[in-house]
């Protein structure tokens, strides 16, 4: 196995059916872990790897799957798992409170002189602090009604209408447009209203770039798809300066996605990897496995008789093994 200088190496890990498994990760590519169901991929990069890499960086209390070392971390410094689990459990969570956009957007209205006459502040203009927001809803806009047997309804608040904020603060206008019809611009319309405040248009175009183009900005979290949510964090992820030194963890990133949005999400990933740093991939999908810059191969069966590396290496090496079921597959995509 190579030195540790440009790669990060686990060493006999031996969890669950992993049979003294030691696997060599490149920094700086985008590494897929592919084999057959049950072949130990969840094992190595999840319970193994992931948890190591955790308890390295955060002191998580989750234990990492038995292994003998991990080395070549002095090259890392922060390891980031994106899944398809929802960025908020409450409809207050919205696309740019994710990303980060609504505090320069807040920054901004308390800025405009008809804003600083009145003395409000940034917390003004927040939908989540008493002041600015209306407090029949408490700034969500929806007002829930708790049924008994059966899942909570939300209905219009019938004094903001819906626009979260109080009568004072939506008189503050920024280009003719109040914070409500902001919240209710969607990214596209948002990225060409704030193109000349680059706190604010940065953020925005990240979530273009990830094809997030139609949300509106105060939609609620909890009613985007776990595809929508799973690129609202990559955005987030692309719109911060990039160090080049950061982890990704992504486990079977493309389940249930169209293939359309497949696509968009490799170029996501493309950009990151672009940008130095390192992604770790389990997939099944061959669109996604023909792409990667390095491929380790679990297998050669499931369960019992898995557990092992068939093989680990560029695409066109791992279409040649004739023990690994992934290069059969991968053999007619790459001619």
């Amino acid at each position: 196995i190579a030195s540790s200088d440009g790669w990060i190496t686990l060493r006999g890990a031996t969890e669950n059916n992993l049979q003294n498994v030691t696997a060599a990760f490149p920094l700086g590519c985008l590494t897929c872990v592919t084999g057959v169901s049950g072949s130990g991929k969840s094992t190595l990069v999840d319970d193994t790897l992931r948890r190591a890499l955790f308890r390295h960086f955060y002191n998580s209390k989750d234990r990492p799957g038995a292994h003998a070392g991990l080395h070549g971390l002095d090259q890392l410094d922060k390891a980031i798992v994106i899944d398809q689990s929802a960025i908020g459990r409450t409809p207050r969570s919205n696309p740019i409170t994710y990303t980060g956009a609504f505090t320069p957007m807040r920054e901004l209205f308390s800025q405009l002189p008809a804003a600083r006459i009145r003395g409000y502040d940034a917390g003004r203009f927040s939908f989540n602090v008493k002041g600015g927001r209306c407090e029949n809803c408490e700034g969500g806009g929806l007002i829930k009604i708790e049924m008994h047997f059966l899942p909570d309804v939300y209905v219009e608040c019938e004094v903001c209408r819906g626009q979260r904020y109080n009568r004072e603060t939506l008189e503050i206008t920024y280009k003719g447009k109040n914070i409500a019809d902001v919240l209710n611009l969607t990214v596209d319309e948002a990225a060409r209203f704030f193109r000349a405040v680059p706190s604010i248009s940065d953020k925005l175009d990240a979530l273009l770039d990830v094809g997030l183009g139609y949300l509106r900005l105060g939609q609620a979290g909890t009613t985007l798809s776990g595809g929508e949510a799973q690129r609202v964090k990559l955005a987030s992820e692309l719109s911060k300066r990039a160090t080049g030194r950061t982890i990704y963890i992504l486990d079977e990133p493309t389940t249930g996605l169209h293939f359309a949005d497949i696509e968009k999400l490799l170029q996501v990933l493309m950009k990151l990897r672009d940008t130095g740093n390192t992604l770790i991939v389990i997939e099944h999908n061959l669109e996604m496995i023909k792409c990667a810059d390095w491929i380790i191969d679990m297998g050669p069966e499931g369960g019992e008789q898995g557990g092992t590396i068939v093989g680990a290496g560029t695409p066109e090496k791992i279409a040649d093994l004739p023990a690994s079921h992934t290069g059969a597959y991968l053999k007619p995509l790459l001619r």
